[in-house]
């Protein structure tokens, strides 16, 4: 009994594995036959083609991605260039609005004051304070000249200033030139020597010096001898030059081309310093009745032409003065402040302006008095400075450098 049980379950057993294989394998037979559908496709807009990385396709067909997009990196500060050096031949813009003065500053005894710090400066044109660009006490070179009046007025003084010219030329220091003129009249204005740093030759043209008789063209003289050493260029220094012109008369102009107006136009357009030694004794006192004196006229124009350009005059009373007075243009010579300042009005009308330089008081005593030139003309866009037609200033024999 218990056998046939046995049978039974495992007959029952193996119908059950059969029926489930058929059940199994008949959905997959089914699934094959099937026809496949597929839903409707909805039409849509095209989209605006995109460009891809060029893809290979394999021998399987499927398309494979191009090679991956580099690492983002942090992208350094960029390092400044630095700027070119400037070469030979290269271009430099200037400002060339700056106004250059030559400062002297003395106390009430006019000796020199050396010690006057850039803040206790202070410049105005037409009465506007200016900025200040630069400021030294540097000793530079010196280019100047030595016009010598030689009429018949001079005969007697003539050997003594001779002497004090020497005096002045023998002062001179590495890098500065001179040039010696002798004059007269407006036809008798005559480069002795010309522009040298050459002590000898300078001493030979002194001793050549002699008088002659003719009406003494001081205007004319100082006018041609200013523009010479303003116009003067030595090329080796940058043009750091200080320029000066030291005139020897008796004040008495008789025949100038020249009047005093174009002149002084003419002074104020240069930045040359004149030192006037005048030897006024011997005019005439005496003024008429409409007219000052000749004298006073002398004297006059010698003080105008040293505070017009920031110079000085001396009356020596006798010869012996003239060494004293020698050393005292050379010491006022190296002796000066030099101020560049940014003039605020940059009108370019030619009209004149007035120029001051004043110094701060210190709490002492002591007095400080600044001189400069008086002025300036602003220069005409495209025009230079003001000129009368111009004199002849000819040259006796040849000079050497």
């Amino acid at each position: 009994m218990a056998r046939k049980l046995n049978v039974r379950r495992t007959t029952v057993l193996l119908v059950g594995i059969l029926a489930v294989c058929a059940l199994v394998f008949g959905s997959s037979v089914v699934g094959q036959n099937r026809p496949r559908t597929t839903p409707a496709a909805t039409p849509a807009a095209s989209p605006t083609p995109t460009p891809t990385p060029q893809t290979q396709r394999p021998v399987s067909g499927r398309p494979t991605l191009g090679e991956p997009p580099p690492v983002p990196k942090l992208k350094p500060t960029p390092t400044p260039t630095p700027p070119e050096e400037i070469e030979e031949g290269d271009k430099i813009k200037i400002n060339a609005d700056l106004v250059q003065l030559h400062v002297r500053v003395i106390d009430r005894n006019n000796r020199p004051i050396n010690n006057v710090p850039q803040g206790e400066f202070h410049v105005f044109e037409d009465g506007v304070a200016q900025p200040i660009e630069s400021f030294t006490r540097e000793e530079v070179p010196i280019s100047y000249g030595l016009a010598v009046d030689t009429s018949g007025s001079l005969r007697s003084q003539l050997p003594t200033v001779i002497e004090a010219g020497k005096s002045i030329i023998n002062s001179n220091k590495s890098g500065d030139e001179t040039f010696l003129v002798r004059f007269v009249g407006r036809d008798n204005i005559e480069t002795v020597q010309d522009f040298t740093a050459n002590k000898e030759l300078l001493g030979d043209g002194l001793d050549n010096m002699f008088v002659e008789g003719g009406q003494t063209a001081i205007i004319d003289a100082v006018y041609v001898s200013a523009e010479h050493v303003s116009e003067y260029r030595k090329g080796d220094d940058g043009d750091r030059r200080r320029r000066a012109l030291i005139v020897i008369t008796d004040g008495e102009d008789r025949n100038s081309f020249y009047n005093q107006e174009q002149l002084f136009a003419r002074l104020r357009e240069d930045d040359v310093q004149i030192f006037v030694i005048g030897f006024v004794n011997e005019l005439d006192k005496e003024a008429g009745f409409i007219r000052k004196s000749p004298r006073d006229k002398a004297v006059n124009l010698i003080n105008k032409l040293a505070e017009e350009t920031g110079g000085r005059a001396f009356f020596p009373e006798s010869l012996s003065e003239l060494p004293q007075i020698a050393n005292e243009i050379i010491r006022d010579l190296r002796t000066q402040y030099v101020i560049s300042y940014n003039p605020t009005n940059k009108t370019p009308d030619g009209t004149y302006r007035a120029i001051k330089v004043t110094v701060d008081q210190p709490t002492s005593s002591e007095k400080r008095i600044a001189l400069t030139r008086t002025g300036r003309l602003a220069r005409r866009e495209g025009v230079g400075a003001p000129k009368a037609p111009p004199v002849r200033l000819p040259t006796a024999g040849k000079t050497k450098p």
